[in-house]
């Protein structure tokens, strides 16, 4: 995977980005700083699509040969993520599906996004392939 998106602050009682931990398949390497999607029953895997609704960003590296079938995700803080598009300071945002910048997050479509599919919000503005911050919170 590429453009992981990198912690800034995390928030929570504990300063600890309110992780909340998911299933996730055993064989499956996950890299730390991955958007996840979230599927049904509670899993998380990594992010594939536009209007997925999120569990969060992998708050450790999971190994393809761990045998692991848990991943702990942060919900609540600050990231720095890619943009794929222009994104406007203050605009929700979501998962992007752009192929050529896999892993980044869009202006959220408002007519159609909703729930965990609007993952925060941008805090600065944004061109394509920017890096910028974002404020999540699931």
């Amino acid at each position: 995977m590429t453009n992981e998106l990198t912690r800034v602050e995390l928030f929570g009682e504990n300063r600890d980005g309110d992780q909340m931990s998911y299933t996730c398949a055993s064989g499956t390497a996950i890299p730390l700083g991955t958007l996840l999607q979230l599927t049904d029953p509670r899993t998380a895997s990594a992010a594939s699509g536009l209007m997925q609704p999120c569990a969060g960003v992998a708050a450790a590296q999971k190994s393809g040969t761990d045998f692991s079938t848990k991943i702990s995700v942060y919900t609540n803080g600050i990231f720095e993520a890619l943009a794929s598009g222009a994104i406007p300071i203050g605009s929700p945002v979501q998962i992007a599906s752009n192929t050529e910048h896999p892993n980044s997050v869009m202006k959220a479509a408002a007519a159609t996004a909703s729930g965990a599919a609007l993952i925060g919000i941008a805090l600065e503005a944004a061109d394509d392939a920017e890096t910028i911050n974002i404020k999540l919170r699931l």
